[in-house]
């Protein structure tokens, strides 16, 4: 069965950056066509240039990055450098990417992609706001047969919100975006923060990543430094959730995660809820499923994994 043809839809961010490093040390399992940067934890001009340091830290030159949309579908970018600092990706002493944007936006790109390879053979891995993905949809509704899945990190139940009281910070920045994705019939794999906030980096894994004693590692621990003080002081815990890695174990492990089908609407029109993942986990309504929403993980093997993987990024 070949590695997994995907497209890294991304607002880096040190745990996007996780997440991109995961895939690009498991070619086995994943193929990344391309990268396609979207404003969300910084401005768009940040997030395209930290795709690309990132895909030189992999020692990956060849990954075609990709700018999308500087803003949501109808409303002001909400950003958060108030977790991940002013460049996105504080933390670690990177260099000036040397890789060029590529000249297409991201949306043509991801519309070209799904169009020209089979059908059912193109997944999508969405790890900030949906924008890019939903204007794809909109601009071109043939792509939404032809997607395999979209595996995603977004959105909440049990554990609610993270930027506002009732929503995550994905899905707030773009609550437009993101329902026209969870209502467009696609295959979908959802990360809340129910199970990213178990994807907890203590002192003894961020040291295991630290001890590959190469950049990546470095890099890695260096970045979880940086964002995990934010995390600690506002979640009370003695660690902090990684959180966008979870998509990419999942394409490489299912069996690390767990969680059930059901319907997840968004919530786009209350001010008190804007943004909000509604999640019939009990199964309450008679709506139809649209979502594997993924609730619990084992986070021991998910942190073998991810730092084995890591430890084969160059030297």
């Amino acid at each position: 069965m070949g590695a997994q043809k995907i497209i890294i839809d991304t607002d880096p961010g040190q745990d996007d950056a996780v997440a991109i490093l995961l895939a690009l040390a498991s070619p086995v399992e994943i193929e990344v066509l391309g990268i396609t940067a979207v404003a969300g934890n910084v401005p768009l001009s940040l997030t395209e240039k930290n795709a690309r340091i990132v895909c030189e830290l992999a020692g990956r030159p060849d990954i075609p990055v990709y700018a999308g949309c500087d803003r949501p579908l109808k409303r002001k970018l909400v950003t958060a450098e108030h977790v991940h600092g002013k460049t996105g990706l504080d933390g670690p002493e990177l260099p000036e990417p040397k890789i060029k944007l590529q000249e297409k936006h991201g949306v043509d790109f991801i519309i070209d992609t799904i169009l020209q390879e089979p059908k059912n053979t193109i997944s999508l891995c969405p790890l900030g706001p949906l924008t890019n993905i939903a204007s794809a949809i909109l601009k071109q509704p043939k792509i939404v047969s032809r997607i395999k899945k979209i595996v995603l990190m977004g959105g909440a139940y049990f554990e609610v919100g993270n930027i506002t009281p009732a929503a995550e910070f994905n899905i707030f920045v773009d609550p437009d975006a993101a329902k026209i994705v969870f209502e467009a019939g696609i295959d979908m794999v959802v990360m809340p923060l129910d199970v990213t906030h178990k994807a907890l980096v203590t002192e003894k894994r961020n040291e295991a990543f630290r001890q590959l004693k190469s950049p990546v590692g470095i890099a890695v621990a260096e970045m979880t430094d940086f964002f995990e003080r934010f995390d600690k002081e506002k979640y009370g815990s003695s660690a902090a959730p990684l959180h966008d890695p979870c998509v990419t174990a999942y394409l490489i492990d299912p069996k690390i995660f767990s969680g059930k089908n059901i319907n997840v609407e968004i919530e786009t029109k209350s001010e008190l809820t804007l943004g909000m993942t509604v999640a019939d986990w009990w199964g309450v309504t008679d709506r139809k499923a649209n979502t594997f929403f993924v609730g619990d993980l084992d986070s021991d093997k998910f942190f073998s994994l991810l730092t084995e993987r890591l430890g084969r990024l160059p030297i």
